[in-house]
């Protein structure tokens, strides 16, 4: 994963659900280009471990263990970043959680919360308390990952289409809000990605439609405009570019990083339904 080794220099970085996947790969990436990176997650071992790989690696980070969907642990996060390194640069709100496939008419009320807890009011929680310690410097930079399910929503992931596509409502509106500040608000909609997350994801497909999983994969693959699947080298250099100097007059912005694919619009095919089902 190669970058500009001081396209980041001096700059303090958030980036939450770091632990692993798209989130590691992105403050990795941070962290080769000069910046100080935070890392956040909820799993506290894990995060430490991923924070040690990147030091070990030449960077500078630190794992914090923090809950996103806990308003009060969220307003810690950034009053504890602000206070130990004086200031904040960088947010880049990873955290999110992937919906089991389901129906609409079969999702439960739980797992809808907590889908949209995480993914999208985890990501509120962070934006308020960021942008409000970055209004106050008049500087700074929010990179929201949503996905491709937000603009073109997938069947049987109702929730996390929502989840996803509220991110991008968010982002755009809080470009406007802290345009006057010097702070520049964006998203990255990922494409497929295959990470633990996406591969959880898969295997339920797999599993709905009766095949294998190295089948899907290569369904998946072909769809893909550029024809293969993406690393979190792909996702993170342009949330890279987003987070750097290079992209001072860019605000609200949308950035699909997907090989080309725009979205997955299979439909389901009918299924008997009995009145226990109702």
């Amino acid at each position: 994963m190669a970058t500009d080794g001081s396209a980041h220099e001096g700059q303090i970085a958030v980036v939450t659900g770091a632990a692993q996947g798209l989130g590691l790969g992105i403050a990795q990436y941070l962290a080769q280009g000069g910046a100080q990176v935070v890392m956040v997650d909820l799993q506290d071992e894990k995060v430490t471990a991923a924070a040690a790989e990147v030091v070990a690696a030449g960077g500078q980070a630190r794992g914090v263990c923090a809950d996103v969907t806990c308003s009060e642990q969220v307003k810690g996060l950034f009053r504890g970043v602000a206070q130990q390194d004086g200031k904040i640069d960088v947010l880049v709100n990873n955290a999110g959680l992937g919906q089991d496939v389901a129906a609409i008419t079969e999702l439960s009320d739980e797992h809808w919360q907590q889908v949209i807890d995480v993914t999208l009011t985890g990501t509120f929680f962070c934006c308020r308390s960021a942008g409000r310690w970055m209004r106050r410097q008049e500087s700074g930079a929010i990179v929201n990952i949503s996905s491709i399910n937000g603009v073109n929503p997938a069947a049987l992931v109702a929730a996390y289409n929502v989840a996803k596509a509220g991110v991008i409502s968010l982002t755009r509106t809080l470009a406007l809000e802290l345009a006057a500040y010097g702070v520049r608000v964006n998203a990255v909609c990922p494409g497929p990605v295959y990470t633990d997350f996406n591969q959880r994801v898969m295997a339920q497909r797999c599993e709905s439609l009766g095949i294998e999983e190295e089948e899907m994969i290569e369904r998946v693959r072909q769809a893909i405009p550029l024809g293969r699947w993406g690393e979190p080298a792909d996702i993170a250099s342009a949330v890279g570019f987003l987070c750097s100097r290079s992209a001072s007059w860019m605000t609200g912005e949308v950035i699909r990083v997907s090989g080309g694919l725009e979205g997955v619009s299979a439909a389901p095919p009918k299924q008997t339904l009995s009145e226990a089902d109702l």
